[in-house]
């Protein structure tokens, strides 16, 4: 029996790696690739194949099969999330009949919640932690492209078997993939959620990119109290995060583009639903309930919840 791996969301991380995997597993004996995709970027993989832009190549690539029917699908074994958030819910239970109890999720979405929320959905299912850095996003229907050579994926689990993790890992590995399987999960994934959430928020409330956030001085401080609040709820939830974790953020914003900005800024200024929950309202959310204040969170929360 194949291994049968779903990526459900080809966009900018799901179109990347998945690309990686059906290139790797073409016409493979041991694992198949599915990709859980509608619309134009179905179409286009299912014509041409999904084409994926490097700063140095382009190749083409076919999954096994690409398809938004459940019926079609069929039971998957691992199950690759690179929706967003803000579909989780839907993409989910839309592909219901598709997963199985043995079904293993391994979300790499924006945020920090999935797996308690697919968790919720899914009960009795192995969910997996894991967060990816990479900057990588949709060209047009069927063409990813990724831009520098870093790309690493972090991925662990407190109470998945070891088998389960370590079949992953070597699955990842066969497809030149540079992953890392991680023991203290929790704690690697808050470290980019501190990241991603803090500059989200500050380019959306101040509309601004990072050399400008950077290199005004009120846009700083907004941003260093966003810092703040978020790792000091990170250190009552326990987390064991590095003590300079605040510097180690400023130090990765400053080697960024400063001419870039976060994902959710873009998407905000296309006019286009925006991850709002998972990287704001929840901070928000566990700030209350470990009574840590969160005035400037709040600030970009009433902001954007206007929009």
């Amino acid at each position: 029996m194949k291994i049968r791996i779903g990526v459900i969301g080809i966009g900018g991380v799901g179109g990347y790696f998945g690309g990686l995997l059906a290139k790797a597993y073409s016409n493979s004996k041991f694992v198949e690739i599915i990709f859980i995709a509608r619309g134009d970027m179905q179409k286009a993989i299912a014509q041409n194949g999904l084409k994926i832009i490097t700063d140095t190549d382009e190749i083409i690539v076919f999954p096994d099969l690409v398809s938004n029917d459940p019926d079609v699908i069929g039971k998957l074994d691992f199950l690759i999330c690179c929706t967003k958030t803000y579909h989780i819910d839907d993409s989910l239970l839309f592909i219901k009949k598709c997963i199985t109890k043995n079904t293993v999720f391994l979300p790499l979405y924006n945020g920090v919640d999935a797996p308690e929320r697919i968790s919720t959905l899914f009960p009795e299912n192995e969910v997996l932690q894991a967060c990816v850095y990479i900057v990588s996003m949709i060209v047009s229907a069927g063409v990813i492209k990724k831009v520098g050579t870093y790309e690493k994926l972090f991925f662990g689990s407190t109470m998945a078997p070891i088998a389960t993790l370590n079949k992953l890992h070597s699955i990842f590995k066969s497809a030149a993939i540079e992953s890392y399987l991680v023991e203290n999960i929790e704690q690697t994934v808050w470290e980019k959620f501190i990241f991603i959430s803090t500059l989200a928020s500050a380019t959306c409330y101040l509309n601004q990119n990072i050399g400008e956030i950077l290199n005004t001085k009120k846009s700083r401080l907004f941003y260093i109290d966003l810092l703040n609040e978020i790792t000091l709820i990170a250190a009552i939830k326990g987390l064991d995060l590095p003590n300079d974790i605040i510097i180690q953020s400023i130090l990765k914003l400053e080697k960024s583009p400063f001419d870039a900005t976060s994902s959710m800024h873009r998407d905000l200024l296309k006019g286009r639903n925006i991850e709002l929950y998972s990287l704001v309202e929840f901070v928000v959310n566990e700030g209350a309930k470990y009574e840590v204040e969160t005035p400037t969170y709040q600030m970009v929360l009433d902001k954007l919840s206007k929009k």
